[in-house]
């Protein structure tokens, strides 16, 4: 999953700056609507495997505090060899959510960037005017 959203924000990125190029302003209003409508399910697919993977590292997390707490009030070997498992296991979990929610993050930029780009036509400014006219710099993906 982490690879397919990585190359999905890649190609996202690649999109949006053809957005506000203008390049969208070209399409029809049923190729807009589809776009926005595709971008909207792929962020609900994200989403939704975020979410099984928050529930799947808070369950490890409170595992590991029981066993840290259960090692507290009965030193076992067993406990301690389980804290060591728990813990090898939910550093994983802790980064693919990470990555996860940082992705579903980005897509809703993409998203935000990608209706500005669209109403152009409509003399609305887009995204890269308002962060011009902000003064904010401007954020770049990371690959």
């Amino acid at each position: 999953m982490e690879e397919r959203l990585k190359k999905y924000l890649a190609e996202m990125e690649n999109q949006a700056v053809l957005w506000e190029k203008g390049n969208g302003t070209g399409l029809t209003e049923q190729e807009k609507e589809w776009q926005k409508k595709e971008l909207l399910t792929q962020i609900e697919f994200f989403q939704h495997e975020r979410l099984v993977h928050l529930i799947v590292t808070v369950t490890f997390a409170v595992l590991t505090m029981l066993a840290i707490v259960g090692v507290l009030l009965t030193p076992q070997p067993a406990l301690f060899a389980l804290i060591l498992l728990l813990l090898i296991l939910l550093i994983p979990y802790i980064r693919h959510y990470y990555i996860l929610e940082n992705g579903v993050q980005k897509l809703y930029g993409y998203y935000d960037r990608l209706v500005y780009s669209f109403k152009k036509d409509k003399n609305l400014p887009t995204v890269s005017t308002l962060v011009e006219e902000s003064g904010m710099p401007r954020t770049t993906s990371e690959g």
